[in-house]
């Protein structure tokens, strides 16, 4: 997927300065001699608005050409056949020359070197020209070409890739349908294996890609890849590590509760002694990323009810929240163009089975990609799928330039995403909805203790994943502290220290058990934005559950409710035109915090520290 970005851009510069923008400044050491400013600064602005014109229709034109070449080698893979793979590395390659282009750069580096003669909207907008173009930068073109070109091939490598088990072709939902339900260690184990086969596969093509993505950042200046993309959020790599360093510890007694809790139940329901470490194996995800299917609760079977329906509805319904919050109907186009179901069998290609959303053209084209089956998983995967859509219809309004037309940062796309998803599973919405039966569980009890459980074994067990394991993994091998003779040692090391996790027997260097995370491949050093879209999320749900709705955060129904969505609306629409620390401040009152989520899961901390008392903690306290 294509992901256009904004904010600061290399701090070392290019000394060029167009020639007005240099007149300027000449103009400025002699302003008290009488020189018109006022008039050089219409006239700088006048040459600005210009420029960002030029470029923007320029830069939309090239984008959604790649979009859609990109597209293409998502939904339809042939195995042997690379007309979409040369389609996108071309369409790649425009994109990348244009945005990377030195003249680009030199004559923004010029503008901005008068910055404080300009709006911040035009500010905004040539810094996001900066960032793009220190991604794929023409002073190295060599690089940017080899790297679009090994990015495309591990794609095709990633999603072109047939599991097998027991010698049986299996897909993505399959594999991930055994995990969920699967009581057999046995086939568990060699279901597992066969979702980790396609690293080895990978193992090559991503120390390629670090020394390439490397490689053409740090030509702009940037210390490593790492470094750009934390850089979208205006921070350093340092700074970034320590907030999520923080975020781990602020969840880990409650974390501890969970993987006690876990230990002693998985082990109990496969008939075997409790583990000190969790096997990676016992638990219902390939990456043991979210393990909310380990708990069921009563009288919330919604795979019962929601396998009645083609998988169609699932999204229909989807549809119909965001309608009732006072959102648009999705456009015709969506439902035309998008690739919503899995590939039939026999139909002679595959497709990337991981779940998105697309802004093809930053404006109304808008696409998910999908493999929707009607259960309870894609029922909330669609959810948030959508949040994203209408992010993309929100901010796509002419009071937002394209090159801005983003979320308020990387983590409040995704924190709306998962905030639609995670309400979808409320019972007061579910009843509402029809999908479940009217009850009192959702006051009290202990099927609301049971739901707050499974939302816990999803959430606050991603955190030590995302913001621990993963991120703490790619900040290592970009900045070269992980070499390609420790991926898996590195890997398991963090997986241990940041989840309490263990392969189920040694894993080699000729594999690569990180490869196999489509983040790592397609989606590099980003991940702690998922990590950061868990906390946001809980801060929005807290404001919009204690200041709008008047209810238990546990228990909410946002159906109906158009003050919701014109208190999301207010966010969404205001795209990258603002700092998101600002938008922070503006529309929830404070900072970036976990309070809100430790308040949200404070019954459960109370219910499990008496589910565990006599068992023994086998995770230390974070230190």
């Amino acid at each position: 997927m294509l992901r256009s970005l904004h904010r600061p851009g290399s701090r070392r510069a290019y000394r060029f300065a167009p020639l007005l923008a240099l007149a300027l400044l000449a103009g400025g050491l002699g302003a008290c001699q009488g020189t018109d400013s006022k008039a050089d600064t219409e006239a700088l602005r006048t040459e600005v608005a210009g420029f960002l014109d030029s470029y923007t229709q320029e830069f939309v034109r090239l984008y959604t050409e790649a979009s859609e070449a990109e597209w293409a080698s998502n939904i339809h893979i042939v195995e042997g056949d690379d007309t979409n793979l040369k389609r996108t590395e071309e369409a790649q390659k425009a994109l990348a020359s244009y945005t990377g282009s030195l003249e680009n750069i030199e004559t923004t580096r010029g503008y901005l070197e008068s910055k404080d003669q300009l709006e911040p909207l035009e500010v905004r907008q040539l810094e996001s020209i900066l960032y793009r173009a220190a991604n794929f930068p023409q002073t190295v073109p060599d690089l940017v070409a080899r790297r679009i070109a090994a990015e495309a091939a591990a794609n095709e490598h990633l999603y072109g890739f047939t599991f097998h088990v027991d010698g049986k072709p299996i897909d993505a939902n399959g594999i991930d349908s055994l995990l969920e339900t699967s009581t057999d260690l046995d086939q568990r184990l060699a279901v597992w294996k066969a979702a980790k086969e396609v690293g080895g596969v990978l193992r090559g093509d991503l120390q390629e890609m670090v020394e390439l993505r490397n490689g053409t950042v740090q030509s702009l200046g940037y210390d490593d890849y790492f470094a750009y993309q934390v850089s979208d959020y205006g921070m350093k790599s340092d700074e970034m590590m320590k907030l999520l360093e923080g975020l781990v510890r602020d969840i880990w007694p409650l974390y501890r509760e969970l993987h006690t809790w876990a230990r002693y139940e998985l082990a109990a329901r496969y008939g075997v002694p409790v583990p000190d470490v969790l096997p990676a194996h016992w638990l219902p995800d390939r990456w043991a990323q979210d393990w909310a299917a380990t708990v069921d609760v009563e009288g919330l079977d919604l795979d019962s009810v929601i396998g009645q329906h083609e998988p169609e509805w699932v999204i229909r319904q989807a549809e119909n929240f965001y309608v009732s919050l006072g959102f648009e109907q999705l456009p015709q186009s969506f439902w035309d163009l998008s690739s919503l179901y899995p590939v039939p069998p026999g139909a002679g290609y595959q497709k990337n089975n991981h779940a998105s959303a697309w802004h093809m053209d930053l404006d109304h084209d808008v696409r998910s990609l999908m493999s929707v089956e009607p259960n309870q998983r894609w029922w909330s995967t669609t959810h948030h799928e959508l949040g994203h859509i209408y992010y993309y219809l929100a901010y796509s309004r002419p009071e937002v330039p394209p090159l801005l037309r983003e979320g308020a940062n990387r983590a409040f796309h995704e924190g709306i995403g998962s905030l639609l998803g995670m309400v979808s599973l409320h019972r007061p919405f579910l009843e509402q909805r029809g999908l479940i039966e009217p009850s009192d569980a959702a006051t009290g009890g202990d099927a609301a203790v049971r739901q707050l459980l499974k939302e816990a074994l999803d959430t606050v067990v991603f955190i030590p994943f995302s913001a621990g394991l993963m991120s703490h993994f790619e900040h290592d091998l970009y900045s070269g502290a992980i070499t390609p003779d420790d991926y898996n040692k590195a890997w398991w090391a963090y997986a241990l220290k940041y989840q309490g996790i263990e392969p189920p027997e040694d894993r080699g260097e000729e594999l690569c058990d990180a490869c196999t995370k489509t983040h790592i491949i397609n989606d590099a050093a980003q991940y702690y934005d998922y990590a950061l879209s868990y906390v946001i999320l809980h801060q929005l749900h807290a404001h919009i559950a204690r200041d709008i709705l008047h209810e238990d955060p546990r228990a909410t129904n946002y159906y109906g409710r158009k003050d919701v969505g014109d208190f999301l609306d207010g966010i969404l629409e205001l795209g990258a035109t603002e700092d998101w620390r600002q938008v922070m401040q503006e529309k929830l009152g404070e900072d970036l915090n976990a309070q809100a989520m430790l308040d949200y899961y404070a019954p459960l901390m109370e219910y499990l520290k008496k589910e565990n008392e006599g068992r023994t903690y086998t995770l230390p306290a974070f230190e």
